[in-house]
């Protein structure tokens, strides 16, 4: 089953006549979000959240549900001049730069992930920096979607994530802890020393869970709660369960501030959701 959670269209942009329409997807197993970008207005004409509903999906499950998708949603179908994809899953791992070799990328996961004979294994080199994202992409939906647009870029979402932070963040003075909420997942990137010092991605069912694994993490790295500043992204508000429990025990919260928010998706969205999809236009 596929609920739409949001969706809302600008009028102001015309999809079929202006050519610099880029389309942003983001995929994960239980959810589908896209924008829709005009380079030559510089404003979004979409955005549209959808979450899948059900238990653990199977690939082909999955793929079924992304097909029952692009043959209800319109704004899907359109001839798009770019289109983007990012993979939201927990299947990756980061390597050094100094010590990868793309023959071995399945060594980079088999103690993280469960690898299987048969799985495409990719990687993303983040821009300016000596960091590797290794994954497994949903390839079967990445198939689906040569058959839709031809050609388009791919990474993983965490690619984006962290690349992002390392480019606004570089001169921070202070330790912190991005925590990005999508649905049931969360992950968390800490910088140390204005450098990536971990990245891991958790699923959880209850706040409480949500609480333990970051104060797990925060533990691993000897940093103490009173002191670590927490930046907030994704799905998560001031008045959620989620932030009550985590200012229990962590005081320095503060959400995300775009430097630049479409005026088009204040009306829609959190300034600091959807953080993955609106910065791999």
């Amino acid at each position: 089953m596929i609920t739409k959670i949001k969706k809302k269209t600008n009028n102001q942009i015309d999809y079929k006549n202006l050519e610099e329409n880029h389309l942003s997807i983001q995929l994960s197993l239980d959810g589908f979000s896209f924008c829709i970008y005009n380079k030559a207005v510089e404003e979004f004409g979409a955005i549209a959240i959808y979450k899948f509903e059900g238990n653990t999906l199977s690939p082909f499950q999955h793929l079924e549900m992304v097909e029952e998708l692009f043959k209800k949603e319109e704004l899907l179908k359109i001839n798009y001049k770019s289109v983007s994809v990012s993979h939201f899953n927990n299947l990756v791992s980061q390597v050094p730069l100094p010590f990868f070799e793309k023959e071995n990328l399945a060594d980079y996961l088999q103690y993280s992930v469960k690898v299987l004979e048969n799985d495409y294994i990719t990687y993303d080199q983040l821009y300016n920096s000596e960091i590797v994202n290794v994954y497994i992409p949903f390839v079967n939906i990445n198939n689906f979607f040569i058959d839709c647009y031809g050609s388009f870029e791919f990474k993983h979402s965490s690619t984006i994530f962290i690349e992002k932070l390392l480019q606004e963040f570089k001169h921070a003075t202070k330790d912190c802890c991005f925590i990005n909420v999508t649905g049931n997942n969360f992950e968390i990137a800490i910088f140390t020393n204005k450098k990536l010092q971990l990245f891991n991605c958790f699923t959880f069912k209850t706040k409480e869970d949500f609480i333990y694994y970051i104060l797990f993490t925060a533990e691993q790295l000897n940093l103490n709660p009173e002191e670590l500043k927490v930046v907030l992204l994704g799905d998560i508000e001031e008045k959620s369960d989620l932030y009550a429990i985590l200012f229990q025990y962590i005081r320095n919260i503060e959400f995300y501030k775009p430097q630049h928010f479409s005026s088009f998706l204040k009306e829609t969205i959190s300034a600091h959701s959807n953080f993955t999809l609106l910065n791999q236009i």
